[in-house]
């Protein structure tokens, strides 16, 4: 499985959610070879991959060979331009596009996406990420505005928590870190995770 992960704006979580997913698959019992192609000019994920020694995955500059593995998780430069999210989800099983809650997240968000009708929609999900602690109702405002022009989302969202924060100081994820937050914000990723690998054994 090929997943290719691009965002409309900085800062809304690529790279965590990136890493995030790629611990995920390689943690799963049937997980097989996990690779993370980092491909973000920012090299965010190839930099804490060098600070992850026991990392259950490979990280890689997406430039590198890839080799063949069961799953691959690409992380993109930031600010993906409109008319390369065609080339991006034609190379993928799955497209995810993570966007915080703000308005100037999900404005840009929707105008990029609404304006690409060609976008499959078997083949992308929007994430919302960076949910305040008591943000449901910004959260649910933020699902309508999507719906309301029909665009795919996950279920699962990824609230915001400072232990991504310390985890990613440390090279490691959060679910290799203690506490009910690492507990929290890894149940959000598997969560993620199975909505994810759905229909993929």
């Amino acid at each position: 499985m090929i997943i290719t992960i691009a965002s409309f704006k900085g800062g809304v979580g690529k790279s965590t959610t990136a890493i995030h997913l790629a611990q995920y698959l390689a943690t799963r019992r049937s997980g097989g070879k996990v690779v993370l192609a980092d491909g973000d000019p920012n090299h965010s994920a190839l930099s804490w991959g060098r600070r992850s020694p026991g990392c259950k995955f490979t990280v890689i500059d997406a430039d590198d060979d890839l080799g063949e593995p069961d799953h691959i998780v690409v992380d993109t430069a930031a600010r993906t331009e409109p008319d390369e999210l065609l080339a991006l989800v034609e190379g993928s099983d799955l497209l995810l596009l993570p966007t915080a809650i703000t308005s100037f997240s999900l404005e840009a968000t929707i105008k990029t996406l609404v304006n690409l009708p060609q976008l499959p929609p078997d083949r992308y999900r929007v994430l919302l990420t960076l949910v305040p602690a008591r943000g449901q109702a910004r959260e649910a405002q933020a699902r309508e505005a999507l719906t309301a022009v029909n665009l795919q989302t996950f279920k699962s969202r990824i609230q915001s928590r400072v232990i991504f924060a310390d985890a990613e100081l440390e090279g490691l994820t959060v679910d290799k870190m203690k506490g009910a937050s690492a507990k929290a914000a890894w149940s959000d990723y598997e969560s993620l995770g199975k909505e994810v690998t759905k229909g993929w054994k």
